[in-house]
């Protein structure tokens, strides 16, 4: 669990640094659909640490001004009521502030994101699929940055990534600074934006 502490701690360090650099939404990748498959102990362990720094950590987020938000299926019942409850909590708790929305994802996978909002799917073409996906409030991202050394997204924001800048850096998440951060930013305003149009 010390790497998960660690990566815990740089998600709050960084957006300290991303609500100096006048960053107005982030969101970060915590449990994925995906991460079911790990072993039962380290899935409780998870589950039990994040409930932890929750009731932990947003009272201070939220005396920082953090709304945070939730994207993800919360209806499973893998996971524990009482961390369904803490999530509501959180949000409730920090619904009013307006200096950063920090979007955690959490039981998060794009494709299973798009299969449930398929299934509301009434017609109406892009822009009304559009509010299915978009019912949490998030954003389709300027920019998503991919740790690690990894060149792949993972299931994350397929959606919503079309006219994303992508930013590939090696450091792994907990050893992620504010430098890397400030790298990244000047990477991304440094190119010029289409978005499937030509110069």
């Amino acid at each position: 669990m010390e790497g998960h502490a660690a990566g815990a701690d740089t998600v709050k360090a960084r957006l300290r640094d991303c609500v100096e650099f006048g960053v107005e939404q982030l969101t970060v990748y915590s449990f994925s659909t995906e991460n079911w498959s790990r072993s039962a102990t380290e899935v409780r362990g998870l589950m039990k640490m994040f409930d932890e720094r929750l009731q932990s950590e947003t009272p201070e987020l939220n005396a920082e001004g953090v709304r945070m938000r939730f994207v993800g299926d919360r209806a499973d019942r893998r996971i524990p009521k009482s961390l369904v409850e803490r999530m509501a909590w959180a949000e409730a708790e920090t619904a009013k502030n307006d200096r950063i929305d920090l979007f955690v994802a959490f039981n998060y996978g794009s494709r299973d994101e798009i299969v449930r909002a398929a299934g509301k799917y009434k017609g109406g073409g892009e822009k009304e699929f559009n509010k299915l996906i978009g019912q949490s409030g998030l954003r389709d991202p300027d920019l998503l940055i991919r740790t690690s050394g990894e060149q792949r997204i993972s299931n994350f924001l397929l959606w919503q990534c079309a006219y994303s800048e992508f930013v590939f850096h090696e450091s792994l998440w907990p050893d992620f600074t504010r430098e890397d951060l400030r790298f990244c930013l000047d990477e991304y305003t440094a190119r010029e934006r289409r978005f499937g149009g030509r110069r």
